[in-house]
């Protein structure tokens, strides 16, 4: 039992290791947002868990007394951590869809609704019939470990409809990805936490599962961060360079490929009669119109902010009449989007594009022949009718 013990004590530890590092390189993290918090929030409560579920082999293997009180205190413990492991899930899950009123008192109540009710039945069980929940040999019974599993169960179906409501929606990949993850992340650490209880007893498999699964998280996460603007969650500069090198990207068998760039005519005026916040907001404007209209589309569109103002699309297309067709359908977009936004200014935009000819003609000889267009487009839009 020493043995047995001294392997899942250190176990537990080293999971406690690994979530601390995680911790604190988002604690230190420049650009700490509510999604990031509660993110923490989850970590902080699975360490918990882990320490707890260590004092817990410790009095399995003799080490600390078993006792009543003992058991009872660890096991009500078990009870409040996974509940608030789930919980913060959910939070977390609600902070990445930016679920418009998740920080409402009122809601706020709600989603800890299942979680008090749970705690009264379980603390009025065990007033009125303590057998049911613990029997002579201070053994825990199928009872307590429903009152264990009930309010994780509906903070996970919670997580699973909004992860899967937000997956259907993104059309970015890696985005997608993420979101499903998330989804699906609650449900394979109770499928460990399962394996370990049915076949491995004695085996930390669920401090392991969760471990693992939360350390390929974090570096989806870094990927994310690498590969998103953090403003508009489009593609960034840095990814268009990691999907331009894929030389698969640029050529689509029957299709046309047209690099397409755009940017904000008089963009300066709109900072510096309005500021940067109502800039910023344009940019978004701009970012989830162009959004809408790739989503649209049969046919594969590379999106990405090439830098400040100024926005890049990768499309490939039947002919030059499907381009001019998805360059109107830019304009008016924009345009629709601003009115029912009630921006106190209209958003135009100069759009210039080439055609990628060959496989001999390079891609940044054709960015360059867009950018060229772009700013011919932007002299004729400053041109009085």
């Amino acid at each position: 039992m020493s043995e047995y013990f001294i392997y899942y004590t250190e176990s537990n530890i080293v999971c406690i290791i690994i979530f601390s590092i995680m911790l604190f390189h988002n604690l230190f993290s420049v650009d700490r947002q509510e999604k990031q918090i509660k993110y923490d929030y989850a970590l902080i409560a699975f360490m918990l868990y882990f320490l707890i579920d260590a004092v817990w082999a410790s009095v399995l293997a003799g080490v600390l007394p078993k006792n009543r009180f003992a058991v009872l205190a660890i096991n009500f413990a078990i009870y409040v951590i996974m509940a608030a492991i789930t919980y913060c899930w959910l939070e977390y899950v609600l902070a990445v869809e930016q679920y418009p009123h998740r920080n409402r008192p009122i809601n706020k109540v709600a989603m800890l609704f299942p979680f008090l009710v749970s705690t009264i039945a379980l603390i009025v069980t065990w007033l009125v019939s303590p057998g049911t929940l613990m029997n002579d040999a201070l053994e825990p019974q199928p009872v307590y470990f429903l009152f264990l599993v009930c309010v994780p169960i509906i903070n996970i179906v919670a997580v699973l409809f909004y992860s899967l409501r937000k997956a259907l929606k993104e059309e970015n990949p890696i985005e997608k990805k993420k979101n499903l993850y998330i989804g699906f992340f609650p449900i394979m650490v109770v499928l460990g936490g399962l394996t370990q209880i049915i076949f491995l007893p004695k085996t930390p498999i669920f401090c392991f599962c969760s471990t693992i699964l939360m350390l390929i998280f974090f570096v989806q996460s870094m990927e994310v961060k690498i590969s998103l603007d953090p403003l508009t969650g489009l593609n960034n500069r840095g990814q268009l360079v990691r999907y331009v090198s894929q030389k698969a990207n640029l050529h689509v068998a029957g299709s046309l490929t047209y690099v397409i760039m755009l940017d904000v005519n008089d963009f300066k005026n709109v900072n510096d009669t309005y500021g940067h916040a109502e800039g910023d907001k344009a940019l978004v404007i701009i970012a989830d119109s162009l959004k809408e209209i790739v989503r649209k589309q049969i046919t594969p569109i590379f999106l990405g902010r090439f830098g400040g103002d100024e926005f890049i699309l990768i499309a490939h297309l039947k002919d030059e009449d499907a381009l001019k067709a998805l360059i109107r359908e830019i304009r008016e977009t924009i345009a629709a989007q601003c009115r029912n936004a009630g921006t106190p200014y209209q958003i135009s935009v100069g759009i210039g594009y080439s055609e990628l000819r060959s496989e001999q003609d390079s891609f940044q000889m054709c960015m360059q022949r867009a950018d060229q267009n772009l700013y011919l487009d932007k002299e004729r839009c400053k041109r009085p009718d």
